[in-house]
């Protein structure tokens, strides 16, 4: 048996791993977009690094669009097996794949009008809405805690791993010549005590772990509680600067997060009376969907419910739809509160957003979440003066600020915790995929340290044969 690693190999986004078993099937964890790697974003996307019509199936980890957006170029180029996941990474996974078509398309074409003018060829979007919606016919749904046969060789057991609605750890026990082989794929770690979901689960025993390492070198900081420093930016920004308070977040995740933090500061008497805006189709969705997964609520949401019905909505909240309406939103000097996908910077409405509120002074730029480096997103956390948005560039006056503590990434200590359930001496081989080359190597002397013996950080494409 092998494994290749295809993507978020030494980088957060694009996930992908293709095991090859000795009948010569082909399984893919994952089949994820590159986002924020920069000039290289294009063509890491353009090229798998193997054949899409040689793919037997893929098992999904969950649906962000890093793990799930490659799954229209997938299929457009000849896959033609099932893909397996959670019933709730379904039906986001629909959603967000509809949503990455639009806004390439929408992307391209706002682009293709500068490049007009300077003269250059236009782009392609890198698939259509038309090739998303194909991906859905091939969904098969699997729940948690359940052992499930996809074949002779092959059987899939999901567990929780707290990351976002529907999110798994990969468990695959795989018979080859009467010799059974367990492989855990951690797709990505959520936290323990998180606002909303369950906290990650224990997992089977396995030979080998393909593990996430996003926040592999820190802690999150919970000196102060998320909604008191959200509280905090907006009192600085819109009630005492008359200033706008802009929030990237992802659609999927994040979002639900930050509504939930203004929910129960709504419910203490402490939100201020301003504007609160979701400028994000999507987004919208995505509630409804979680909405509709209360399995996957902590208890604590649980018995909130019991005295509000909707722990994502409060006075003040409104959600933006139209076009027109998320314009409107730039010409309008109100002090306001405007969230919108997606979490990097890196795409979609909260780039105009940006773009038109970021050499203002009285505004601020809220980063919720992990950002790659050469993300806008990124860019602007890092400190940068200037940026380049739709290919113009603009002064970085307005406030960046971030609160680290709301990832849905667990940190190191919620990583090793996760894989605390593990005896050591049984895990033949450790892969971490999922996270900066640095940070990789900082949390590999951590697993080290807790009697892992052989722990590998892969290259993009290498192949590993699995003893």
């Amino acid at each position: 048996m092998k494994i290749s690693f295809h993507g978020a190999a030494r980088t957060v986004t694009g996930s992908k791993h293709l095991l090859q078993l000795e009948s010569g099937k082909k399984i893919l964890l994952d089949c994820g977009l590159f986002q924020g790697m920069g000039p290289e974003t294009i063509n890491l996307n353009a090229n798998f690094g193997f054949d899409a019509r040689e793919v037997s199936y893929v098992i999904l980890s969950h649906a962000h669009i890093d793990h799930t957006g490659l799954l229209p170029k997938l299929v457009k180029e000849g896959f033609k097996g099932k893909i397996y996941c959670t019933p709730a990474t379904a039906e986001l996974t629909a959603i967000l794949m509809a949503d990455s078509a639009h806004i390439q398309e929408s992307d391209a074409a706002h682009i293709n009008k500068i490049r007009e003018r300077q003269g250059k060829h236009p782009i392609q979007p890198l698939y259509s809405q038309a090739d998303a919606q194909d991906v859905e016919q091939y969904f098969v749904t699997i729940d948690y805690a359940t052992s499930y046969k996809i074949d002779d060789e092959v059987t899939l057991y999901y567990t929780d791993c707290g990351h976002i609605s529907g999110s798994a750890a990969v468990n695959l026990a795989i018979n080859e010549d009467g010799k059974t082989t367990r492989i855990t794929f951690s797709g990505d770690v959520g936290r323990y005590g998180d606002a909303i979901l369950k906290s990650p689960e224990p997992f089977p025993q396995a030979d080998y772990v393909i593990m996430e390492s996003t926040y592999g070198d820190k802690l999150h900081d919970l000196v102060a509680a998320p909604a008191d420093k959200l509280l905090g930016y907006i009192e600085e920004t819109c009630v005492k600067k008359g200033g706008k308070l802009i929030i990237p977040a992802f659609s999927l995740g994040r979002t639900q997060e930050v509504l939930y933090l203004l929910n129960r500061l709504e419910l203490e008497r402490r939100l201020p009376a301003i504007s609160y805006y979701v400028d994000s189709p999507l987004s919208i969705q995505a509630t409804e969907i979680i909405k509709s997964h209360p399995e996957d609520f902590n208890d604590t949401v649980a018995r909130l419910l019991s005295i509000d019905d909707d722990v994502f909505a409060f006075p003040g909240l409104q959600y933006i739809t139209e076009v027109s309406d998320s314009i409107a939103l730039n010409n309008t000097k109100e002090p306001s509160v405007i969230i919108a996908a997606s979490g990097m910077a890196e795409a979609g409405r909260v780039k105009h957003h940006i773009a038109n509120n970021i050499s203002d002074a009285a505004n601020t730029v809220l980063i919720v979440g992990y950002c790659e480096p050469h993300s806008l997103g990124g860019k602007l956390a890092s400190g940068v003066k200037e940026v380049k948005i739709f290919g113009e560039e603009y002064q970085v006056a307005a406030g960046i600020e971030q609160i680290d503590s709301m990832s849905a990434h667990g940190d190191y200590g919620d990583l090793l915790k996760w894989l605390s359930c593990q005896d050591a001496h049984t895990v033949r081989q450790l892969f971490l995929v999922h996270g900066e080359y640095e940070t990789q190597v900082a949390f590999r002397t951590r697993i080290l340290n807790k009697g892992f013996k052989n722990v590998t950080i892969p290259v993009l494409h290498q192949e590993v044969v699995l003893w």
